[in-house]
């Protein structure tokens, strides 16, 4: 090769290296723009973006690196996500307009489509759902809701759909003067109900054993009780419920304290039967405000498209006291002991699913 040859080919690999800076900066831009267009801007951490495609940065052997930025939906309101995976699809179900529920779908977790409502109730005050597909009986997608309950209060009620994206036709109140359903099936095909009960003073965690997934069986079992400092600082509460059974153990995950404070977290505790008892954690809470996030919780764990679990939750916009949040993902992984960790993050460009 000619010395001008040389230069020619150093030259050209300069300008496509400034090329690639230049597009990095100008996709930084446009999400931020993006971000401020839906009425996020202003929030009290920095940087508040989020990409709605995944950036394309060098990975190993010199491939392009999936990433993502939280929050994963760009809109202030979504929270209290259910999330379940059904034919190499995601479809997540979260609180929002209170009349009742939209779906959003994604192939990877972190670019997600609305599709609509898949349920709406007159009496409103439609919070935190949570959809079990029933794989080991009719296949059916069962979507466990609560609403107001007329004259006051709230319940827990089902409705019943044969596609993930509904309509979801209502099958009846399940528990009165509750909250925050939860239905897990354990490795022997045993169904049970979990759900923030309303009826004994503050929020606590119960527990149900169900026949089918529109039975109830038995008394309800008070779990956990909002008894730790953690749980108690923005008013006694424990609520949020959400089952995970690893080397046969079992991890009732919740959050604690008010859901419009920054001091909402996230803990578990561990049993040896799904019915408990249940012992908290002591490390709890093992997500919690600090670094420019404010009131991490309600969550729901998936496995994600690499294979590893992912926590998809929400945190509020800021430190005020009110119910401006928005959706999240981040890592979930248990370490050699059995004990639950997670990173949580917010507006920092993170390893994608």
């Amino acid at each position: 090769m000619s010395k001008s040859e040389g230069r020619k080919e150093r030259y050209a690999g300069r300008l496509t290296e400034e090329c690639d800076a230049l597009r990095r900066k100008a996709v930084t831009i446009l999400t931020a723009c993006a971000w401020a267009l839906t009425g996020v801007a202003g929030a009290q951490t920095a940087p508040p973006t989020t990409q709605t495609r995944p950036a394309q940065v060098e990975g190993y052997a010199g491939r392009p690196a999936r990433t993502y930025r939280n929050p994963i939906i760009p809109h202030i309101g979504p929270a209290d996500p259910a999330v379940i995976r059904y034919n190499g699809t995601y479809y997540l179900y979260p609180t929002w307009d209170c009349k009742g529920y939209e779906v959003f779908v994604s192939k990877d977790l972190v670019n997600w489509e609305r599709k609509g409502k898949c349920f709406a109730d007159a009496r409103g005050g439609a919070w935190a759902p949570d959809v079990f597909h029933d794989t080991k009986g009719n296949g059916g997608f069962y979507l466990y809701y609560t609403v107001d309950r007329p004259g006051g209060g709230k319940l827990i009620g089902v409705a019943v759909s044969p596609d993930p994206l509904g309509p979801f036709a209502d099958q009846g109140t399940l528990v009165q003067d509750a909250i925050d359903a939860h239905v897990f099936r354990d490795d022997d095909g045993k169904l049970y109900l979990y759900y923030c009960d309303l009826s004994g003073g503050p929020n606590r965690i119960a527990v149900r054993p169900m026949a089918d997934p529109l039975t109830l069986t038995g008394e309800p079992i008070v779990l956990i009780s909002p008894t730790d400092e953690w749980e108690r600082r923005g008013g006694p509460i424990a609520e949020g419920p959400w089952m995970l059974k690893h080397k046969g153990v079992y991890y009732l995950m919740y959050s604690g304290s008010g859901a419009d404070t920054p001091h909402y977290a996230i803990g578990y505790a561990t049993a040896k039967s799904p019915l408990g008892p249940f012992t908290k954690h002591p490390g709890n809470p093992i997500a919690q405000r600090g670094n420019g996030i404010f009131g991490p919780g309600h969550h729901c764990v998936v496995s994600g498209p690499d294979g590893k679990l992912w926590m998809v939750y929400h945190q509020k916009r800021n430190d005020q006291v009110n119910w401006q949040r928005f959706l999240a993902i981040d890592p979930l992984w248990f370490d050699e002991a059995g004990v639950i960790h997670v990173r949580i993050s917010r507006g920092t460009t993170q390893p994608a699913p």
